[in-house]
Parts: C-alpha cells; structure tokens; sequence
C-alpha cells in the first residue's frame, strides 16, 4: 500500500500493546503527523513489555537495578541497536561465557573440557548436518531436532547435554527444545542476522563470541516513550486495558470498535467503548485471540490457536551455595580435556593457552543444568553481576555520550530527558561501595558472594516436579516473577509462521510480535515496523541494509508483501 499523496483526515490506528512491537509500529507512524493518528493501549502502568528494569538494594549488591526478563542481544540486531543509539542509549560489550552442566557433564566455550573429548566424533560430523539442513531448510523446518539428532546417526548423550542446552540457552526454548524445529539449530549458527557462534569441528563452539548487554530499559522505553509522543499524534493510554474487539467490520464510526476500561490502582472505570479505522494486535497469540473473542475468523482461531505457550519463573536470588551446588561457577582444571599424545604441537599448545586463559578469566554469564531424572530437560541461569555492567560502574544509558553523533547516536533531538538522565555518570557511582572485588580487566565489582543471579524453572505443567526452586533459601531471594513463553515447537513453523500472511491485513487488523516467528527482541521491533508499513508508513531504517535485511525477510515471510515499489533497488529485492 503506498503512501497517500493527497491531503485527507489522517488514518485513526489503534495499538494494543507497548511491548517493543507495539512501540516500533507507534514510532513509525509518528513519522507521519499528518496522516496518523494512534492511540496505544496497554494494561501495564510502563511501556516495555517483557523489557523491563526492577530495583535492588545497591548496599547488598553494588548496583541499583538490574533488567529483568531480557538482558541482551546479538551485535548483528541491528534494528534494536540502531533504535537505542537513536535515543541516547548504548549496549555494553560483554564476553559470552556459558557454563553448561555440572561434574562430569561440565562443557565450556572457554576451554575444552572432558565431555567436548568424549563426543569429538559427534562435534566433528555437526558442521555436515548443518550445512544439510542449510540446504534443505523448507524440509527441515518441519523436522524437530531429537528426530534430526537420530537421522545424523549422533549419540543420545551429544544431544542431550551438548545440543539441547546450547539452543535452549539462547533461544528461550527451554524445555521444548527436543521439539523445537532443526532450522532453528541452524540459524543459531549459520544465519547472519540471527548468528551468535562459529561452529569448530574440534569444540563445536569456536570462540566466545561478544554480546551486548543492554542498558537501564526502564529508561529507554521512556524516553522510547517520549520521542515517539513528541510529534503529537500518538496518544499513549497505559493502565488502560482493552477488553475486547467489539467489530473490525462497523459501518458507523469507524469499521474497528474497541471496548477498553482504565485500570490504575484502586481505579477501575466502567468500559467503554472507542472506534479506529486499523487495528494493530502487538500483544502475545492468546491474548490476541481472546480480545478477538467471536470476531475471531476460523483462520485466525486456526493460526493464533496453534501458538502454544509455556509458564516459566524466574527468581532473582543471591544464594551462592545453591549456584555452586548445580553449577560450575568457578574454573577446576579437573575439568580439562586430555591433552592427547596424537594431538600435534600446535594443538597441545592451544589448549595449554586456552587452560591458562580459563584460569586467570572464567567469568560466566550463562548457566545450564540438566535434571538427572531427565536429561532432556534443564534449568537456566544468569550471573546477572557478570552481565550486566551497573556492576561494574556503568552509567543506566551505557557508554555513550551526549555528544556523540556516530552511526545514529543521539540522532532523535532534542534528547528525551530520560536519556538525558540516564547519560549521568554519578548514577554508575551508586553502590560503589559494595565492589570490592575485581573483574578479569581489574575493574572493581562485587565479589562472588555479593553477585546477583537470576535461575529460570521452565515449563510449570510439563517439568514442576523436578523443579529445586524450593532450595533456594528464603533470606536470599530477591524478586519472583512468572512468565508466558512461547513455545517453539516444530509445529509452530507448520501451522503458525507460513500462515501468518493469510491474517496479516485482514479485517483492518494487523499482528506484530516475535511470536510471529522466533522468540527475539529484534524480531518484535522488525515485526512492528513491518504492522505500521502495511498501512503505509515509511520503513524507519530504510537504506540501511544491515538493519533492512532481516525487515524484507520478516515482511516476506510474515505479510507475504514486498517493499514498495519506490523502495525496492533490484528485481528481487
């Protein structure tokens, strides 16, 4: 759908939803003060969704807050990265150190320990199956990884304590990962928008690669917040929830009907009703299908329906004995893998390199730990003091300044006052205090037993009973919060992703959300950029090809569009 040229009332859209989607589409249609006008509803009393920041006590842990639910990306999420450098805000460089397993099922991207030894068969043939399924993709997708596993002939153990946590690590996918599509596998390697390792066939991890922590995202959806209200055609309603879709087809008013009510605290008016010519869900499948309610297609119940989701908690603790009791989270060179006498020179003294390095730098950010009962199935956790950098000094908008103007810094001006507070310096100093121990670099931060980690117990219905969430001591926990994560199951890309194009755009109704495809920030930001260019506005990014990529790939798959005539170069861009 083009753009307009001529001078009309400007298009009335409704948002449910200020979670990243939702906001991406509202800045969007910002660009357009005089074509939209939008109105974004959301229950919640702040915009971010699940990209949230809560307080600590800076006197027990050195740091003032901590984000809770998402912590990171990859370098390569270019829409993210592009929008909060915008704003005045900057990821942190941080190394991804993952300690996986406990004893003898500890592996490492950090050194090669004994289990990379015993399963150098396995790791030596996964670059083939990889590169299969790269090539057989549209197969693939529809085959879960425990059924790929068996097709590549691997051994049960390689798949169980070296390949379902990898991927449920970094994905979300928990304990779904033997379901989980084997495209997935792939993309966790091989995509470039999506890409986090390089494959060896010796270690099967080749590096540790480099992930940005983000800064305070309270802030940065404040001030995302603020800069997207700043043109003056966006209106945002938060503690206004919505109820219901009461017509997307009303011949009066306007064809969307919506039914909302303000609940703020103790108040809580009577529902009311408000029309719209578009209506963008940015809210999870479930959600959106129950605000459709009877206004629902048999597509959309068909697609929406088929999403399933799992219930997660996560408790933010500062239990030290019960991370060392399921987790390696210091280095112990019983844990190194042989050095073996048919190895040549050049190995021997890599590996020596890669011990000595372990010794002196063993920081990680990411733990697994697999149920004994059930290998299959796993706990996570973070050391959120060893990701996130307030720990160490930093200021909530990371290291960024107000006068930096590079690759779209500070670019929205005037500069949202939250930005400009959160660039303040003197708030990194807060909790200072407490760090008295040293970091690999030797920057002080907190030692070991003042660290803050944060453990997820995933899948309430399915795994509950081998949860050890009660040996979490009571006096050490800081923050419970439940979770509804999506699951990525195989058949999410059979019944979900390749007919979310045959809803998309129906009905005067549009949906935005990493549900869509993949459980990712990114993918939320692109999947509402890409809601708010159906109906007509311009692509935020457009010309730069790093963050376009991923954007023309998600409008593909998920709207069945391409770019716009006038913004496409090349016959099958």
């Amino acid at each position: 759908m083009a753009p307009s040229t001529t001078t009309a009332t400007p298009k009335r859209i409704c948002i449910v939803g200020a979670g990243a989607a939702g906001m991406s589409a509202a800045y969007a249609f910002s660009k357009h003060p005089d074509r939209y006008n939008v109105t974004l509803f959301d229950k919640q009393p702040v915009a971010g969704g699940m990209a949230t920041s809560i307080d600590i006590d800076p006197a027990k842990y050195g740091a003032s807050y901590i984000n809770d639910g998402v912590q990171g990306c990859s370098p390569v999420f270019a829409n993210t990265l592009r929008m909060f450098r915008m704003l005045g805000f900057e990821p942190t460089e941080v190394d991804m150190q993952i300690s996986f397993g406990k004893g003898e099922n500890f592996w490492s991207n950090v050194f090669p320990s004994q289990l990379v030894a015993q399963f150098k068969a396995d790791i030596a043939k996964f670059g083939t199956a990889l590169s299969t399924i790269k090539k057989l993709e549209p197969i693939f997708a529809m085959i879960p990884v425990h059924v790929m596993l068996r097709m590549f002939n691997f051994s049960t153990g390689f798949g169980e304590r070296m390949v379902y946590p990898l991927v449920a690590l970094f994905f979300g996918t928990g304990n779904q990962t033997p379901y989980i599509s084997s495209a997935i596998l792939e993309r966790v390697f091989m995509d470039p928008s999506m890409k986090l390792f390089e494959y060896d066939p010796k270690s099967l991890l080749a590096s540790i690669p480099t992930m940005l922590a983000f800064p305070k995202l309270h802030d940065v959806y404040q001030a995302w917040k603020s800069e997207t209200a700043s043109r003056g055609n966006v209106d945002f309603k938060l503690n206004h929830e919505v109820i219901r879709v009461v017509s997307r087809t009303a011949k009066k008013d306007g064809p969307v009907q919506i039914q909302y009510k303000v609940a703020d605290g103790d108040l809580e008016t009577a529902p009311q009703i408000a029309a719209f010519d578009e209506l963008i869900l940015a809210v999870d499948a479930d959600s959106a299908l129950k605000l459709l309610g009877k206004e629902a297609t048999w597509m959309e119940k068909r697609v929406l329906g088929s999403v399933k989701y799992l219930y997660d908690v996560t408790i933010t603790h500062n239990d030290l004995d019960y991370m060392q009791k399921y987790y390696e989270t210091r280095y112990n060179p019983e844990h190194n893998a042989p050095l073996s006498s048919a190895a040549n020179a050049q190995e021997r003294e890599e590996m020596t390199k890669s011990f000595n390095f372990a010794e002196r730098n063993f920081r990680p950010l990411y733990y697994t730990m697999q149920y004994a009962e059930d290998k299959s199935k796993i706990e996570m956790s973070f050391d959120l003091t060893h990701y996130q950098p307030q720990f160490r000094g930093e200021q909530p908008a990371g290291p960024i300044s107000a006068s930096d103007r590079t690759e779209h810094r500070n670019e929205c001006q005037p500069a949202p006052e939250h930005a400009k507070d959160a660039q303040d310096v003197d708030k990194g100093k807060v909790g200072q205090e407490v760090r008295t121990g040293k970091d690999a670099a030797g920057a002080p931060e907190p030692l070991l037993e003042n660290h803050v980690f944060q453990t997820i117990f995933l899948d309430r219905d399915g795994s509950q009973d081998l949860w050890t969430w009660g040996e979490i001591r009571e006096e050490k926990r800081i923050y419970e919060k439940w979770w509804k994560q999506q699951s990525h199951r195989w058949q999410h890309y059979a019944a979900v992703v390749p007919w979310m194009m045959f809803i998309n755009g129906k009905r005067n109704t549009h949906y935005a959300g990493a549900w869509s495809v993949l459980n990712m920030h990114e993918l939320a930001v692109t999947s509402g950029f890409a809601a708010a260019y159906r109906l007509g506005a311009d692509y935020p990014f457009h010309e730069d090809e790093d963050c376009e990529r991923l954007f023309r790939l998600y409008l593909g798959v998920s709207h069945g569009s391409r770019m716009r005539k006038e913004d496409r170069k090349g016959i099958l861009a």
